[in-house]
Parts: structure tokens; sequence; C-alpha cells
């Protein structure tokens, strides 16, 4: 296989995985390549994600990896044979990278659950609110690029609401619901487009009032993305450059506490729609 320039964050992630299952097995890169009868150069680009792995040398090394988990392995097999070229690469080019990996990773989630305290979750925004968060940056984008943002966050939503939707919960603070990012009339379209989403059976909004008393998570913002085995879950959180995307066991398993702690704190959906409700009739 050739070598790729980009590696995308799907990418990276097989090869980390792969790098975390031979360290486990104690093997040198030079061992492993030994295995597969190539050189370590070719192991290096493999675990560093610059090039692909057939499903053959795949179970090759995982056998000699002594990884037993067959339903890890096959899932590493469908990510190392994906071939699928999603609506997101429209945008390669012409967007940042984050944008199509954070995209490529909802495409795969099995569920997507989000913490946010300023601003309402990616997937739930309207066009009027996305519009006014990216007229905001600075330097001001081109309107061309700026339409182009627009354009790619209103396509996330088909996790939402096209053929195949997931299960998705967003934990939403108070502050993000009242910040009017836009004029009135947007802020009320937004929150009432909350309400309207909160119905469908597979999406759950869940509010945190400003006072709840002894909530000190204000810096839990995160999206959780559910991989095809939990091993390959992934936390993605906002960086100074960009999206940071985080898949340590250790970290996993803190952030899915952490998730718990926040959800526990907010109120229940039910409670939460009729929060956002006369939220809305105040504007």
């Amino acid at each position: 296989m050739g070598t790729r320039r980009e590696p995308t964050a799907r990418q990276l992630r097989l090869a980390v995985e792969l790098r975390r299952l031979r360290d486990a097995a104690g093997l040198s890169a030079r061992e492993a390549a030994a295995l597969l009868g190539v050189n370590s150069v070719q192991i290096s680009q493999i675990e560093s994600g610059i090039a692909g792995v057939s499903e053959k040398r795949l179970r090759r090394l995982a056998a000699n990896y002594v990884a037993t988990d067959e339903e890890f392995i096959d899932a590493l097999v469908a990510i190392a044979t994906d071939r699928t070229h999603g609506w997101w690469e429209e945008y390669r080019g012409s967007l940042p990278t984050p944008f199509l990996d954070l995209a490529e990773l909802e495409h795969h989630a099995t569920s997507l659950r989000e913490v946010q305290f300023l601003f309402i979750p990616g997937p739930l925004q309207t066009e009027d609110y996305a519009r006014a968060v990216f007229s905001y940056r600075t330097p001001e984008l081109p309107h061309d690029e700026l339409e182009l943002r627009v354009r790619h966050r209103m396509e996330r939503k088909v996790i939402l609401a096209g053929p195949t939707p997931i299960p998705y919960e967003a934990v939403i603070h108070e502050a993000a619901l009242r910040i009017m990012v836009s004029d009135r009339p947007a802020s009320r379209a937004q929150l009432t487009h909350l309400v309207e989403l909160s119905d469908a059976g597979h999406i759950t909004v869940r509010v945190i009032p400003f006072d709840l008393e002894g909530f000190a998570g204000a810096a839990s913002a995160m999206t959780y993305a559910g991989g095809s085995v939990p091993k390959l879950d992934t936390v993605v959180r906002d960086a100074p450059h960009g999206a940071a995307f985080i898949d340590s066991e250790a970290q996993l398993g803190a952030f899915r506490t952490l998730f718990r702690k926040v959800e526990a704190a907010s109120l229940d959906s039910e409670r939460s729609r009729d929060f956002i409700h006369r939220l809305a009739k105040e504007l």
C-alpha cells in the first residue's frame, strides 16, 4: 500500500492501537517486521498512520502479539479495510482537517454524549446560530469559507436525522441556553429547535440550571463517541489549535465517570424540555 501525506484521525487511531498491541507483547518494531517478512520502516509507517495494513497482515500481527480479543481485532480490521468515501470528503482541502475528522468520528460512532457549557452542541445548532458563532471568529472568515463551515455543520445533523440515527445525549448548562450568540428571534428559534429535537426517541437533552448547588464541573465540556467496541471509544475536547482526540483507556474511564457525574447533576429530560420551553417563551 502507498503512503499517505495526511492520515485521518481514524487511520491514526488504528495505528495507535497496533502500536499498543505490539508494546503489550514486548516486541520491538524490528521483531514485528520480521514476523511479516518486511523491514522495520514499514512497521513504523503502519504505526504512524502514513501506511495502511491489509487484513491478512493485521491478523498475523495480532496473532503474534497474542491478542486474544477477537471482537476488538475484528473492529481493527473493519477500520483497516474501510473504504468509505463519506460526505465530509467534499470539504477536504477547503476546511481544516479537524472538521473532517470530527464528522468521520460521528459517522462511525455507535452513540454520542456531549457536555457543553457555553455553546449549543454542534449537531443541535440551527443554521442561524452556527452562522453567528462562525461570524464572531477573529480574524474574520471570508464569506465563502464561513458558509462552507455552516453547511458542513448542518450536514453533521445526518447522525440525528439520517436513515440510521444513533443514540445522542446532550447535557447543556443554562449559560449556553441564555447566551444570545445572535439576535433575539434566532435565539428563540434555537431554543424551540432544541425542544423539538428532544421529542425524538433517540435524542436526550438535559439541562444543568444556574441555581444548582455544589456543581464545580464547568471544565467538563466534551464529546464522548462510542466506538464499535468500548476499547475504540473516543473523547473529543476543544484545544487551542483544533480538536484533541483522546483514546487512552485510563482517560476514557475518567471521562466516563465525569460524564456520569455531570449527568447526575442535570435535570431529567422532561424537566429539561419544560425548562428550555420556558426560556424560549421569555425571549
